[in-house]
């Protein structure tokens, strides 16, 4: 290359684009359309280089995603982002337009929005007065949106160069009138009315939902008002296949696939393993009366493309209906909300089928010890999402020499994480280099996070010079939790608990339940995990908990652990404890024989019980000065109640 030079590229608004959500597809698709976007300035370079793929020094290129974008992919089409929204590549100054990358980006993101324009809005409301009034909002905002930023440096190692170029960026998100989107705030929502009025809003709104075209009416709820960035994230989906075909101005054809449409709700998601012990131990016949009953009341299969493991197999054609429904009707509280269900018909035929959900949460289920001694209990209403990346890969590719290390091991993980997140029952919403993001049934999170992270060590295995490792964050959330709240906690929970206050290579945990936020822990991977099963204590200590018939663990005994705490732990945290470790231990013994049935067991036995528990219940951080693999670890002078009553929490799936 004669004159080697290097390009570094970022698109955003990253945070306001992805995380400004309603629901899981609105995330969803923000996480893809970022990636996309991005692919296509890669492919913009790529194509000024003699289509040399391997010009993208990081993250590697994902060829078979670039084939996918020109039309040319084989096998499964992508369902995630995948490209992070940064990049680096080598050029040649000499010849290399960075315009035309820039230009690449626009051109894909305005034809993506005309084409949902003309095949969506513009055939429903052809002759509507309205629509030169929701033009004009739809042209103000489309053009405007992205932050583009690009630097030429001549040296390999100078990726600063491009933070700090963003940081002379005046992008400012233009002031908008009127009304305000539902989603995206700050936005005008599309039909330009300036001020709330029901009447003018269904004039567009409502005419859109009437014709119902394309799934439209289950994609805009009745007063839910959309920008057309926000109006592009909810329906892309519908049109993003293979009608769509732009040429672009390098003069390459880029081309649409199918995409899921089918995302699964919060709702919905919570439920999954209620549905899969339904479909297993209640009435067939049962089951059909309430999706009959069911489907009255919504009207519409909520669920319909949603595909969760656990579920699909073994389903037939019975089970696909019942396991189709609207995750709204699987919990009693939302059949008794008369704000969703607000209409008195409606409110009659809830009614019905919370008697069902009634019965049907009767129906005996097998205990542990194999005797009909239990009910199905009701779905839960919490869900997980699970947010994971990897440390210290900024140090380390500063080091030429590891770069090629680092772009490959990504690059194996990437590919895998989406399998890892389907087997256990999850949706990925994007995994791009070290970033991971899915959403989960509260009882997969755990299992998921210790795959992945399993499976990040085994891609860098072999390469002693390069230390790095991934840490992890859970959230345990209820249903109706709004999701850009738990979102923005995730970033902190990674950062500041995992990372920072743990010493990485950690996994730390919130649940929150309506009232707020319940629960924290955090501990380091090698004093969560228990080595000879490689399942996390937590985990361990909860389904022993939960398969007790006298329920002692999970009840009694760990509801007051955090007085029985207070009472060993110093007032001041910079002196000792009052009891010496094994002292307190052998009181929390005690204490535990003295619950309930636990009288019979043996000293011993109890220890066995007691001592993980404890060790969770200490949090311990790692000194980050030191290598990743140091035995010295920080242990805190206190006992806090945090894993405790996650474990309750995880046994009993958030039911008090």
């Amino acid at each position: 290359m004669s004159n080697k030079h290097y390009f570094h590229f970022t698109l955003g608004p990253v945070q306001s684009f992805v995380s400004q959500a309603r629901r899981t597809r609105d995330f969803w698709a923000g996480s893809f359309l970022l990636s996309w976007l991005s692919a296509v300035a890669i492919k913009a370079v790529i194509h000024q280089e003699n289509n040399n793929a391997d010009v993208i020094l990081f993250p590697k290129a994902n060829k078979e995603y670039l084939a996918f974008i020109e039309g040319k992919g084989k096998g499964k089409p992508p369902k995630q982002g995948s490209i992070p929204n940064r990049f680096k590549a080598e050029i040649n100054l000499d010849t290399f337009e960075p315009e035309q990358v820039t230009e690449a980006v626009q051109k894909a993101w305005v034809e993506l929005a005309n084409h949902i324009w003309k095949e969506d809005i513009l055939k429903v409301l052809g002759e509507n007065p309205i629509l030169e009034q929701v033009g004009k909002v739809w042209e103000r905002q489309i053009p405007a949106f992205w932050d583009i930023s690009w630097v030429i440096t001549p040296e390999i190692i100078d990726s600063s160069a491009l933070d700090e170029r963003k940081n002379w960026r005046t992008y400012v998100t233009p002031p908008e009138p009127g009304v305000k989107c539902s989603m995206m705030n700050g936005w005008q929502e599309l039909s330009g009315i300036k001020r709330p009025n029901k009447s003018q809003h269904d004039k567009f709104w409502g005419e859109l939902r009437k014709k119902d075209k394309n799934g439209i009416k289950n994609d805009i709820k009745e007063n839910e008002y959309l920008c057309s960035i926000a109006y592009i994230k909810r329906r892309f989906s519908r049109y993003f296949n293979d009608s769509f075909i732009i040429e672009m101005p390098q003069k390459w054809i880029l081309e649409g696939w199918e995409v899921p449409s089918g995302v699964p709700s919060v709702s919905y998601l919570s439920a999954v393993h209620w549905l899969e012990q339904a479909n297993t131990y209640c009435d067939k016949a049962l089951l059909k009366k309430f999706h009959d009953e069911a489907k009255k009341l919504t009207g519409e299969y909520g669920e319909w493309q949603t595909d969760i493991k656990c579920l699909r197999n073994g389903e037939d054609k019975k089970s696909k209906y019942f396991n189709s429904l609207d995750g709204n009707v699987f919990y009693r509280n939302n059949l008794e909300n008369k704000n969703m269900f607000p209409d008195e018909e409606q409110q009659k035929q809830a009614e019905k089928v919370l008697e069902l959900l009634k019965e049907i949460n009767s129906t005996k289920i097998k205990s542990i010890k194999n005797s009909f001694t239990k009910t199905l209990s009701p779905a839960t209403p919490f869900y997980a999402i699970l947010m994971m990346d990897g440390d210290s890969l900024g140090k380390n590719m500063s080091d030429t020499d590891k770069q090629d290390i680092i772009s490959q091991g990504l690059s194996t993980f990437t590919e895998e994480v989406e399998d890892i997140v389907y087997n256990n029952n999850g949706f990925l919403i994007y995994a791009g280099g070290d970033d991971v993001l899915a959403i989960l049934p509260l009882e997969n999170a755990i299992p998921c996070a210790r795959e992945l992270r399993t499976f990040y060590n085994t891609c860098f295995e072999g390469n002693e010079t390069l230390q790095t490792s991934l840490s992890g964050a859970i959230e345990f959330v209820h249903n109706k939790t709004p999701l850009t709240k738990i979102l923005k906690d995730a970033h902190q929970l990674l950062d500041d608990i995992a990372k920072e206050k743990t010493g990485r290579d950690a996994l730390a945990i919130r649940a929150w339940k309506p009232g707020g936020l319940q629960q924290e822990w955090a501990q380091p991977w090698e004093i969560a995990l228990n080595p000879d099963t490689g399942i996390t204590y937590l985990e361990e200590i909860a389904t022993d908990f939960n398969n007790q018939d006298d329920d002692s663990f999970s009840s009694k005994f760990l509801f007051k652990i955090r007085e029985r705490f207070n009472t060993l732990n110093p007032i001041d945290e910079k002196k000792d404890q009052l009891l010496d470790e094994e002292l307190a231990k052998s009181l929390m013994v005690m204490e535990y024989l003295n619950s309930n049935n636990n009288k019979k067991l043996s000293m011993a036995d109890a220890k066995a019980k007691i001592e993980p528990l404890l060790i969770q219940c200490r949090p311990i951080k790692r000194d980050i000065e030191k290598s990743l693999d140091s035995k010295r670890w920080e242990k805190s002078k206190r006992l806090e109640a945090g894993g405790a009553l996650l474990i309750r929490f995880l046994a009993q799936k958030g039911a008090e």
